[in-house]
């Protein structure tokens, strides 16, 4: 390497709600020579951070534009509803849109969820952003639609949430430049799909050793089952008499 190079290094892109320890550990176990770099994000500019060359890859909420950009949808998150821990949907384990048509509910400006038609009532104003919503919620404004690992993000004492049924729900994906698919790139797609170090697919491939021949050469085999390994070849099988055969013994 010369001075002029630059030593490998992978910047590694997420959006609120997702928790990439998991995936960073590996990384850290299998390139040790390669530091990481976490680029927090919000949600609504991650794909854009991707584009301008912010980030190797990103944990993006989907949909997003993919003219210029790959992206593998890795799970689902449930949507559930923030209320104030006194509201009459705390009383419930799972809530239907129907029941909070009369309810205010928020809607942040940085909403992740792709909604056609939004339930309950509008606010006079959208907040800025999920975490004012989260606020706004507390002092009994309104309520609040955000994928689960959002509502456990902005937990609140004086907050709860329960799953909502019948609306969006928030797929998590990885993403990156289609025309940057890198080795690293390939190495972090390798960890979140799960592949081992062992793949083939991975530049941390060990090779397989060739099979040891058997050494035939001067080792002892083992007799046949049933054969006999007496001295005597006409010692008798028959009867289970093994002994030599001669003339019987005169009586005195």
């Amino acid at each position: 390497m010369t001075g002029s190079e630059e030593p490998p290094s992978f910047r590694l892109a997420y959006v609120p709600g997702v928790t990439p320890t998991k995936w960073v550990r590996i990384w850290n176990e299998r390139l040790p020579d390669v530091p990481l770099t976490l680029v927090a994000v919000p949600a609504a500019e991650a794909a854009a951070l991707l584009r301008d060359g912010g980030a190797d890859a990103g944990f993006v909420r989907l949909p997003i534009d993919r003219t210029d950009l790959s992206a593998i949808p890795l799970y689902t998150e449930t949507t559930v509803v923030v209320v104030p821990k006194d509201h009459v949907v705390a009383a419930v384990d799972e809530v239907s849109v129907a029941e909070l048509a009369d309810d205010i509910v928020l809607h942040p400006l940085d909403d992740t969820l792709d909604w056609e038609h939004r339930p309950g009532q509008p606010a006079n104003e959208r907040p800025a952003t999920t975490a004012d919503a989260v606020e706004l919620v507390a002092a009994g404004v309104g309520l609040l639609l955000v994928p689960q690992s959002l509502a456990r993000l902005h937990h609140r004492k004086d907050l709860t949430y329960r799953p909502i049924r019948d609306v969006p729900e928030s797929r998590v994906a990885l993403s990156w430049p289609q025309d940057e698919t890198t080795e690293l790139v390939e190495d972090f797609i390798g960890i979140v799909r799960g592949r081992t170090v062992n793949s083939s697919r991975g530049r941390q491939v060990t090779p397989q050793q060739p099979p040891r021949k058997r050494e035939t050469g001067g080792a002892r085999l083992k007799p046949a089952a049933g054969r006999s390994t007496g001295k005597n070849p006409r010692s008798g099988s028959g009867g289970g008499q093994g002994g030599k055969r001669g003339k019987p013994r005169r009586r005195s």
